[in-house]
């Protein structure tokens, strides 16, 4: 991971930069959040626990799945796997962060940890500013505060407007993501990962086969390492 210069900067500076640099994901993310609170009312969460969902689960796609599993009456075990596998990703992202926030106190690192999302990890590696702590914390609170507060908006709506999924907010997921993936593809085998895995979650999809984005992903990132050494993308 690149980052730029280590001169010395103000904490309140980095902070700042950090909320400022995760913006344009903080607005691109409005419609899912909104869908979120609005799903745990319609699977009959009080408003106090559609609010705790938001502000402890804190992970877009999880909710929406456990959300999804609760009203098909799908069990405990099968909702924990689930969200297992869907978030699985964290742990390459706290491994890629790790030399990053290997100086910050245990404290601080709990708090990057749960603040961690895929948005919080784009912005970490696009390498404009320099990762210290008040740099990543401002990034992620900054999220984190929008993330919670539409949500508490779309359970609010939920109350007045009846059914909000039919507005299509769902389609916000795939243009956060679009907006999240694409400026990361900076070689020929992460494009031919990113299309294969396209590819494959639509055919499996459509064949019925449960968890297919997991298993696209999977091969995808098997693919794209193999394109990647043969290629010469990766060493």
């Amino acid at each position: 991971m690149t980052t730029t210069t280590d001169l010395p900067a103000s904490p309140l500076k980095d902070f700042l930069t950090g909320a400022l640099h995760m913006t344009p994901l903080n607005l691109a993310v409005v419609p899912w959040a909104i869908l979120a609170g609005s799903m745990a009312v319609d699977s009959g969460l009080t408003f106090a626990q559609s609010v705790a969902m938001s502000a402890m689960v804190f992970a877009g796609a999880a909710q929406l799945v456990t959300l999804g599993l609760l009203n098909s009456g799908a069990g405990v075990i099968t909702i924990i796997v689930s969200v297992f596998f869907i978030t699985s990703q964290h742990l390459l992202y706290g491994l890629t962060l790790r030399p990053h926030v290997r100086p910050f106190s245990p404290l601080q690192r709990a708090g990057i940890g749960f603040l961690l999302t895929d948005e919080l990890f784009a912005v970490s590696v696009a390498g404009r500013q320099r990762l210290s702590f008040a740099y990543l914390f401002g990034a992620g609170l900054s999220f984190y505060l929008v993330w919670v507060l539409v949500s508490i908006l779309g359970i609010v709506l939920a109350h007045s407007i009846s059914d909000l999924s039919r507005l299509r907010l769902d389609f916000s997921v795939v243009a956060t993501l679009l907006a999240i993936v694409v400026p990361l593809i900076k070689s020929k085998s992460a494009l031919a990962g990113a299309l294969f895995s396209f590819v494959v979650t639509i055919i499996l999809t459509r064949a019925g086969i449960q968890g297919s984005a997991v298993i696209a992903g999977v091969s995808a990132m098997l693919l794209a390492v193999l394109l990647g050494r043969k290629w010469g993308d990766v060493k």
